[in-house]
Formats: C-alpha cells, sequence, structure tokens
C-alpha cells in the first residue's frame, strides 16, 4: 500500500503502514446511532478526550444529521451546535479535529474555533464555496460519494456499474476540488458506505475496495454500525437490532478488517477502543501479506 504524509499547520498525518482512526462525535439529537447522547456541549468534550484517550487519530464533529431521511437544518443552527465544542475541545486535545458538515459558512466558523479538516458528504456538490473555505484555510478536505441526498439518498438506490460510476463521481470531484485552487496532498476520499447503496452495493465496494487505487489518494471508509450490518446479523422473525448492540459492533469490525486489508488508510467509527485493536491485527496481516508477495 502507498504511503501519503499530509502535514499543514501543527498537524501530520502519516496515511498507509498504521490505519488512522477517525472517532464520530455527532453533536446532534437524531442521529442514527448516538444522537442526543452528546447533545450538551460538556458531554461532547468529555466524550471526544476520551476517544483520544483509547487512541483516536483525528476526532470528526457533526451538528446535522445525515441519516437516511434526515430534513437539512441551517447554517446558524448547525454553528450553533458545533463552534462551542470546538473551542472547548481544541486546548485540550492534541490530534486533529474534523468538521462533517455541507456548508461553507459552517466550515469556516469551526476552523476558526479550532477544527482543521473538513469532511464534506456532499463533494462539494451541495455548496461549492466550500472550497474556498479548504483552499483559503490550507486545510485537507474528504470528498465522498453519495447518490442523491440524505432525504433521498437510499430510495432505490440504482447503479449500472457500481464500483466505475463511484470511482468516476470521486474523479470529478478531486477536479473540481484542484480547480478550486486545493492541492491534491489535501485531498482524502470516500466511497460513501450507506449513502444511496443497498446492502449488497455496500458489501461490494468494502470487499472490492481496491478499485479505488487508480486515484492515487488516501481512503476513508465509514461503514461503522450502518443498516446493513444490522439487516444481515438479523435473522428470522427477530426485531431489528439496535445501532448500539453489541453483534452489531462486532459485525462492524469485520467490515473494518476486511477494507483495511483492501486498502483503507483512515476508519471512522463510533467505538475507538476495539477498532484500534482491530486496525493493528489487520495492519499486521496486511504488512505479512505484503511482504509474502514480494519474496
Amino acid at each position: 500500500m502507498k504511503t501519503y504524509v499530509m502535514e499543514w499547520g501543527t498537524h501530520r498525518l502519516k496515511l498507509g503502514p498504521q490505519t488512522l482512526v477517525m472517532g464520530i462525535l455527532n453533536v446532534t439529537p437524531d442521529s442514527f446511532s448516538d444522537g442526543g447522547k452528546y447533545f450538551q456541549a460538556e458531554e461532547a468534550v468529555a466524550r471526544a478526550v476520551e476517544m483520544v484517550a483509547a487512541g483516536a487519530d483525528i476526532i470528526d464533529i457533526g451538528g446535522e444529521s445525515t441519516r437516511p431521511f434526515s430534513e437539512a437544518i441551517s447554517p446558524e443552527e448547525e454553528i450553533q451546535r458545533v463552534v462551542p465544542v470546538i473551542e472547548a475541545l481544541a486546548p485540550r486535545i492534541t490530534v486533529p479535529i474534523s468538521i462533517d458538515t455541507t456548508k461553507a459558512a459552517v466550515a469556516e466558523r469551526a476552523i476558526r474555533a479550532g477544527a482543521s479538516i473538513i469532511n464534506d458528504i456532499g463533494a462539494l456538490r451541495m455548496e461549492p464555496d466550500l472550497a474556498d473555505v479548504a483552499a483559503q484555510h490550507n486545510v485537507p478536505l474528504i470528498l465522498m460519494h453519495m447518490q442523491g441526498t440524505p432525504r433521498n439518498m437510499q430510495v432505490n438506490p440504482h447503479y449500472d456499474n457500481l464500483l466505475g460510476e463511484i470511482r468516476s463521481f470521486l474523479e470529478h470531484a478531486v477536479e473540481t476540488a484542484e480547480k478550486h485552487g486545493i492541492s491534491r496532498s489535501r485531498l482524502i476520499i470516500d466511497p460513501g458506505i450507506g449513502f444511496g447503496k443497498t446492502k449488497d452495493h455496500n458489501l461490494q465496494i468494502i470487499s472490492h475496495l481496491d478499485f479505488l487505487e487508480k486515484l492515487d489518494l488516501p481512503v476513508l471508509i465509514g461503514s461503522s454500525r450502518k443498516v446493513f450490518i444490522r439487516n444481515i446479523l438479523t435473522t428470522g422473525n427477530e426485531t431489528e437490532l439496535s445501532p448500539s448492540h453489541p453483534l452489531v459492533e462486532t459485525g462492524t469490525q469485520a467490515t473494518l478488517a476486511v477494507a483495511i486489508m483492501k486498502g483503507a488508510h483512515i476508519v471512522r467509527v463510533h467505538d475507538v477502543a476495539n477498532t484500534c485493536a482491530t486496525a493493528r491485527l489487520a495492519d499486521a496481516l496486511k504488512q505479512a501479506t505484503n511482504g509474502n508477495e514480494k519474496t
């Protein structure tokens, strides 16, 4: 696997030999897994500090739910949710804080508050001005594939060529970012597990994740507690497992291990401690596999 090094401000991330773990912090009342749990700033900051202590390399803070069929909120409301948390958290941790937003105004305020990565699930389609914010502040930008919007993405998602269409979408998003003055060395791509995909789509993406190698960019994967895992693990007439059910976390770790073996550089997760253990083992297996191929 190719190694990428990102250096900006006071931060340096080495992506390749060791998989990086991004801890999810949803400052929302309605996210699918932990909505409302960390809605208060003090609780959110304590959770982020806990994740860093458990081994998180990045903390990803989002103030707007992007679960299927969710409604958008205003930039002002999103800013009110995330900025106080970032301002309180930034002096307490040394790892970079990522702002999970599609809005330029939110990203601008978040960066001024102490965030240093932009995670855009819209891949610049919702607000192209977001690219200008990333370029002006010279911060990394994550570009994710999504078919449609959170409100309609799970209404009969269809592809004629799943992997080819995702790769083309991300190629175009990268070109757009570069046209706005963002260096390719600041870009990360995400195939968007669960965003406009069926269970089979998600399984194909993870099991063939190396289809993104041609883009020559770091890859982030976000399968944590997604509904396709719950669907697979729910059998017979059982009620669908909740996102926080222990079996769902076990299933998450299985998807992450495969994704790492197939080339993921960053994994975005709710359970940092378990994921760090999975990543260490998967990285060791991957290195052993690569070493065997060279002999």
